[in-house]
């Protein structure tokens, strides 16, 4: 019997109706929806199935506190813990099939933590007012479906319906997705690896990703702009990762100085947390993503720059910001569970970082590498490999390929 658990999360003193109109269309499909007030102010339009007392409550806060507080701010905070919380409570005890949210920016923030909660493939879909715009805050590196209503969410009219109707029938048509087609998209029994990807260290990932399809490994390929690096992460922690062939590690830059490419605090984590084999390289450290050239900040007037294109700029790293990558990879590998093999290549990092190209630049590189070499020496489950080889050269791929096959037997259940 499949799950038919939905919930339903929304602000049920300013979208009340609209929640239920979108409750009794998921009704009529056969789901079980499950609402849950995350409003702060005015009363329920109805009563949820879990109110804003209990949601507060997993916040640590109340009600009564919220409202006393007075800031709206604080209570779209509170409210996004406290919901974020419950559904992890709730994926616990209960299968669930899907989740729908609405709202406006305090909506989409709260709804939105909620799902990310879940794992990849349970359907989510955010009815939001900035659908069409800049979504990352929201999605991040799940797997969010949002829809832009067009007008405002502000009572029911034909456009609203309209948006609200096809919004939760594609909800239902995620959940009640055909036996048959499920077993399509899961009926390879091959290990899945993830890999991380930069335009200039395309070469070296794709060379490794053919060694390994044809050793019958599953290899799911993630572009490391931030939003990539988050999602491989993530379906780390999902378990849905046998082996990390984390090749370019470039978000760990942007992190530290400053781009605009980062893929938060906990990149590179994952893997070392849950002990799933590792395969980690330094593909595309030798820059900093930027915007176009007139938005790189003021600070760092006078380094080198590559303009990648007319929308992205490359800043080349220095030999201190390299030190400072290899503090950073080094202290997180070593706190790693399971095993980790780190391949240096010694000619360079990028398709940028060769003789000839502008970023070139031996002295900065041989800051990482020596950095890495002498911090993780004294760890055993750490194998450093120095390779006398360019990450894009296929001796160096073909390196990395094995070496991920060496360690995937080494996974536990595998």
């Amino acid at each position: 019997m499949r799950a038919n658990l939905v919930l339903l999360v929304g602000t049920l003193d300013t979208k009340g109706h609209e929640l239920a109109f979108v409750r009794d269309l998921l009704r009529k499909q056969g789901l079980e929806p499950l609402v849950i007030d995350v409003g702060s102010w005015g009363p329920p339009v109805f009563p949820p199935d879990i109110d804003r007392d209990e949601v507060f409550r997993l916040a640590g806060t109340t009600l009564t506190a919220v409202r006393e507080c007075g800031d709206r701010g604080e209570a779209v905070a509170a409210a996004a813990q406290g919901v974020a919380r419950l559904v992890t409570k709730l994926g616990s005890e209960r299968a669930i099939a899907g989740i729908f949210g609405l709202g406006g920016s305090a909506g989409t923030e709260i709804a939105t933590s909620a799902m990310r909660q879940l794992a990849f493939g349970v359907p989510k879909v955010m009815v939001s007012t900035l659908a069409s715009g800049q979504t990352r805050p929201y999605v991040r590196g799940s797997d969010i479906t949002m829809v832009f209503p067009v007008a405002d969410i502000a009572g029911l009219n034909r456009l609203s319906r309209t948006a609200l109707t096809n919004a939760a029938l594609g909800l239902a048509g995620m959940i009640c997705l055909p036996r048959d087609s499920r077993e399509i998209i899961r009926s390879s029994s091959r290990p899945v690896v993830a890999a991380t990807m930069f335009g200039v260290t395309t070469p070296c990932v794709d060379c490794a990703r053919h060694v390994l399809e044809g050793e019958s490994v599953e290899v799911i390929v993630f572009h490391a702009t931030g939003v990539g690096g988050q999602a491989m992460e993530g379906l780390v922690r999902d378990g849905q990762i046998a082996g990390v062939l984390d090749l370019t590690t470039t978000e760990i830059a942007d992190e530290l100085v400053g781009g605009v490419l980062s893929a938060g605090p906990d990149r590179l984590e994952a893997a070392g947390r849950h002990g799933v084999p590792q395969v980690i390289s330094l593909g595309a450290l030798d820059m900093v993503n930027f915007g176009p050239r007139a938005t790189v900040p003021r600070q760092f007037i006078g380094r080198k720059f590559h303009l990648h294109n007319p929308s992205v700029t490359l800043m080349r790293t220095t030999p201190e910001e390299n030190e400072g990558f290899g503090l950073y990879m080094a202290e997180v590998l070593s706190r790693a569970q399971g095993p980790v093999v780190l391949l240096i290549p010694r000619r360079g990092l990028s398709a940028l970082d060769a003789p000839g190209q502008p970023f070139h630049d031996p002295d900065a590189d041989d800051a990482l590498f020596s950095t890495l070499t002498w911090k993780l020496a004294a760890h055993p489950h750490v194998r450093v490999e120095s390779r006398d080889e360019h990450l894009n050269d296929p001796s160096f791929a073909t390196a990395a390929a094995r070496a991920m096959m060496e360690l995937l037997p080494l996974r536990k259940g595998l």
